[in-house]
C-alpha cells in the first residue's frame, strides 16, 4: 500500500503569491495572486490586481438579463490565463450562498450565478471582485516555481484584496513584511 505524497510545503490556501522582478513569465509581471486552493493535486489562484477595462460588469449584468444596480461597480479582473470564459466572484464571507468555497475565515469564492443575481438586485456581497479565468498549477508545479525565485509568498490581507487601489496592491502585499518588491533580488549578499 502506497502512502499519499506529503506536500513539499504547507498549504498556501489563503496566501498571496507576489511576482518578483525575476518572474520569467511576462503574463505575471507585477501580479498578486490570491491562492484559493492548494493541495497535493495542485493549486488554483486568482490575480487580484489587474483589471481589464475593455468591458464592464454592467455589460456582464445586461448580457445575463440582470438589472444594473445604481452606483459604481468594480472592474472585471482577469484572474489568470486558464478558462477565460469562466467567471468567479471572490467576496467577504459575511455574505453566504449555498455553493461557496471558504478560502479563509473572512474570504469566500463562488461561481454560482445566484451571487451575480444578488449583486444585481442590491443584496449581494458588499465587497467583492468579479474575475474571469484563473491561474492553475498541476501537482508539484507551484512548489517548483517557488524554488525558482519567480514568486514571493506572504500571508494575504483582506484590505489589500478589497480596499486598496489595484496599482498599489503589488508593492503593498510585499511591503506589509518590509520587503520592497521593486528591488527584490537586486542585492546579492555573501556570508
Amino acid at each position: 500500500m502506497t502512502q499519499p505524497k506529503a506536500p513539499i510545503i504547507e498549504s498556501l490556501t489563503g496566501s498571496f503569491l507576489v511576482s518578483t522582478p525575476q518572474m520569467p513569465d511576462p503574463r505575471f509581471e507585477e501580479q498578486v495572486i490570491y491562492i484559493c486552493a492548494h493541495s497535493n493535486e495542485g493549486a488554483m489562484g486568482l490575480a487580484i490586481n489587474k483589471p481589464n477595462l475593455s468591458f464592464s460588469l454592467a455589460e456582464v449584468l445586461k448580457g445575463a438579463d440582470l438589472p444594473v444596480p445604481f452606483g459604481e461597480l468594480p472592474p472585471i479582473y482577469i484572474g489568470g490565463p486558464v478558462e477565460l470564459e469562466s467567471a468567479f466572484i471572490l467576496y467577504r464571507s459575511d455574505y453566504k450562498t449555498e455553493y461557496q468555497l471558504e478560502v479563509s475565515p473572512t474570504v469566500s469564492l463562488s461561481r454560482e450565478t445566484k451571487v451575480l443575481q444578488d449583486i444585481a438586485e442590491g443584496h449581494g456581497p458588499e465587497k467583492y471582485l468579479f474575475l474571469l479565468g484563473y491561474t492553475g498549477w498541476g501537482p508539484g508545479q507551484l512548489e517548483r516555481e517557488l524554488v525558482e525565485d519567480g514568486w514571493l509568498t506572504v500571508p494575504a490581507d483582506d484590505h489589500i484584496i478589497f480596499e486598496l487601489a489595484d496599482d498599489l496592491k503589488w508593492k503593498a502585499a510585499a511591503m506589509q513584511f518590509g520587503i520592497d518588491i521593486a528591488t527584490f533580488g537586486d542585492v546579492i549578499g555573501y556570508a
